[in-house]
């Protein structure tokens, strides 16, 4: 029997491929035979585990940082003309940044110019993975940069985003992680309810529009962009379903396991797409609200290191055979 081994990152620890590599190194250990399978919700990571089915190179250019200081950033170019482009390459939350953090000032200009680099070298459909964001400035930013670059041309741009948050919520639900205190939230959602009257045509009552502090609805409002769960997306792209249909166990793992992870992360797109077969969970953490999401799962366990994750491959192998 294989088992299908496909987790998430451990975001800012370990990378997918990491950490499939441990679970099924500890599964071949057992005398089971597995198959790795790295997965991203459209966060950060998904440009490196759709660089295989897409077939993408790396393009790495010069742009600029949330709040404006030089960077360099990479991206991902077929041949065929798709670009992958993540927003925490250049519009991160971790992107590297020597002063001080303003949630207000931080902007997507650098991701705009990554997108009209893709377009400049004949990309004619751009993915963009919207998770990771320091920024709440709606898309304007981008949008920006892509004009003063002479626009989209005829290149056309689906953006994967793993809430379904709405543009003008975007403040509220993710400005506190990005360091806006309760004053500065209202003062973002003030500013974002002011770029949608700009734009021509209003996100504001659209599913996703909020994903990377209302990005996702700039690109819809000024370019037509296709939102699309980036967890299906990436399910769809690796061929998840032809392999698991052949597997008899299926092993899944993200940095923290908890109440947030039922709300369109990777986790929750396989358990819907695994039939009867039975799912196990190796997570850094796990929540205290976690709740009885537990009894989705064959089993749950927490591995914070990659013998831990080799470990808990051994067991999940010696089940399996």
């Amino acid at each position: 029997m294989t088992v299908l081994v496909c987790p998430d990152s451990f975001k800012g620890t370990f990378t997918a491929a990491e950490v499939a590599d441990a679970i099924a190194g500890g599964i071949e250990e057992s005398g089971a035979s597995s198959r790795r399978l790295p997965v991203a919700d459209g966060g950060e990571g998904t440009r490196a585990v759709l660089a295989r089915p897409l077939a993408l190179r790396e393009v790495t250019v010069e742009t600029r940082n949330p709040w404006g200081a030089p960077c360099t950033a990479t991206f991902g170019l077929s041949d065929e003309g798709t670009a992958v482009i993540e927003i925490a390459a250049a519009s991160g939350v971790t992107t590297p940044h020597e002063g001080f953090r303003d949630p207000v000032t931080a902007d997507t200009y650098g991701t705009g110019v990554l997108i009209a680099e893709a377009v400049r070298r004949g990309a004619g459909r751009i993915i963009v993975a919207a998770g990771g964001s320091a920024t709440t400035d709606g898309g304007a930013g981008a949008i920006a940069a892509i004009e003063d670059a002479g626009g989209l041309r005829d290149a056309s741009i689906t953006v994967l985003t793993d809430v379904t948050t709405r543009y003008g919520d975007a403040a509220r639900i993710f400005g506190p992680q990005k360091g806006a205190d309760p004053q500065t939230v209202d003062l973002l959602t003030r500013r974002l309810a002011e770029t949608a009257q700009r734009l021509p045509r209003d996100p504001s009552t659209v599913d996703a529009t909020g994903a990377a502090g209302g990005f996702s609805g700039g690109m819809w409002a000024q370019y037509g962009a296709e939102l699309r769960p980036g967890a299906d997306y990436v399910l769809d792209a690796v061929g998840f379903d032809t392999l698991a249909a052949h597997a008899g166990a299926i092993v899944v793992g993200e940095g923290r396991l908890d109440g947030q992870t039922r709300a369109g992360k990777i986790i929750s797109a396989i358990l819907a797409r695994a039939g009867s077969t039975p799912v196990h969970a190796v997570v850094g953490s796990v929540g205290d609200d976690l709740g009885d999401y537990r009894t989705r799962f064959a089993e749950v366990v927490v591995a914070s290191d990659l013998a831990a994750m080799r470990a808990a491959g051994r067991r999940i192998g010696a089940a399996a055979r």
